[in-house]
């Protein structure tokens, strides 16, 4: 199904909540959503299930996992799944569309393997300041793509970046992650607007982060100030 396919179905079907994840710290619903004779299974956030964090506004966890998919579509990255913000059963939230994982690959050895994957998600965490990459946040699929899930904390104004993939820190940054970099520094604040859901300072640090990136033209090193991996790491 074509994107805009896709889009059309997740923003205008009818959502069915049927289950829920229950190891999720907020309520995350499993639903399907249904336009005509098209259905799509699907993971809804609702706003109203979001557990208050000591460090992030109460409900904000939404427009941040939008804002994420934002830049992943913007730098045609395509590591986070066709999310969207809409009314549900329980009030606005965030929609994302469900992904198939490649049950067979083990993912406690392979988020720490020298993948070209693997290593765009850990510069795109960088970029959006990822303070949950856990191995269990990985979604590879059948076909050998990579997405990414569960981008809620992130866009923090502060260093928080808190993610089981630290295997190229340090190393240079390859041309295309340059060109990358310099593509969302000259869009921010133009084609591509965050402004609808995240502050000003925290779009304000983001374009710092952007600039620091670019200056230091290497993968990042975890904050010695702040843990470097999330706990659980699974």
């Amino acid at each position: 199904m074509a994107t805009s396919d896709k889009y059309q179905l997740l923003s205008a079907g009818d959502l069915l909540v049927t289950g829920r994840l229950v190891d999720a710290s907020n309520a995350t619903l499993f639903a399907t959503v249904t336009l005509g004779s098209d259905q799509q299974a699907c993971i809804y956030k609702p706003i109203a299930g979001e557990r208050p964090l000591w460090d992030f506004p109460d409900g904000t966890l939404a427009d941040r996992e939008y804002a994420a998919f934002l830049v992943s579509d913007f730098l045609e990255l395509d590591l986070v799944p066709l999310t969207l913000l809409r009314e549900g059963p329980y009030g606005k939230g965030m929609v994302q569309e469900w992904i198939d994982i490649d049950e067979s690959i083990d993912l406690a050895n392979f988020f720490s393997q020298d993948h070209a994957e693997l290593r765009t998600m850990a510069f795109f965490d960088a970029i959006i300041n990822n303070t949950d990459r856990k191995i269990g946040h990985l979604l590879p699929t059948p076909d050998g793509k990579l997405f990414g899930c569960d981008h809620g904390v992130t866009f923090h104004s502060e260093d928080k970046l808190r993610t089981v993939l630290w295997q190229w820190a340090g190393d240079p940054f390859h041309p295309s992650e340059i060109a990358l970099l310099e593509k969302i520094s000259r869009g921010l604040g133009k084609e591509l607007d965050l402004s609808p859901h995240l502050t000003l300072e925290e779009i304000d640090a983001l374009h710092i982060r952007i600039h620091q990136l670019l200056t230091q033209s290497c993968m990042p090193m975890p904050n010695p100030d702040w843990p470097a991996i999330p706990w659980p790491a699974f």
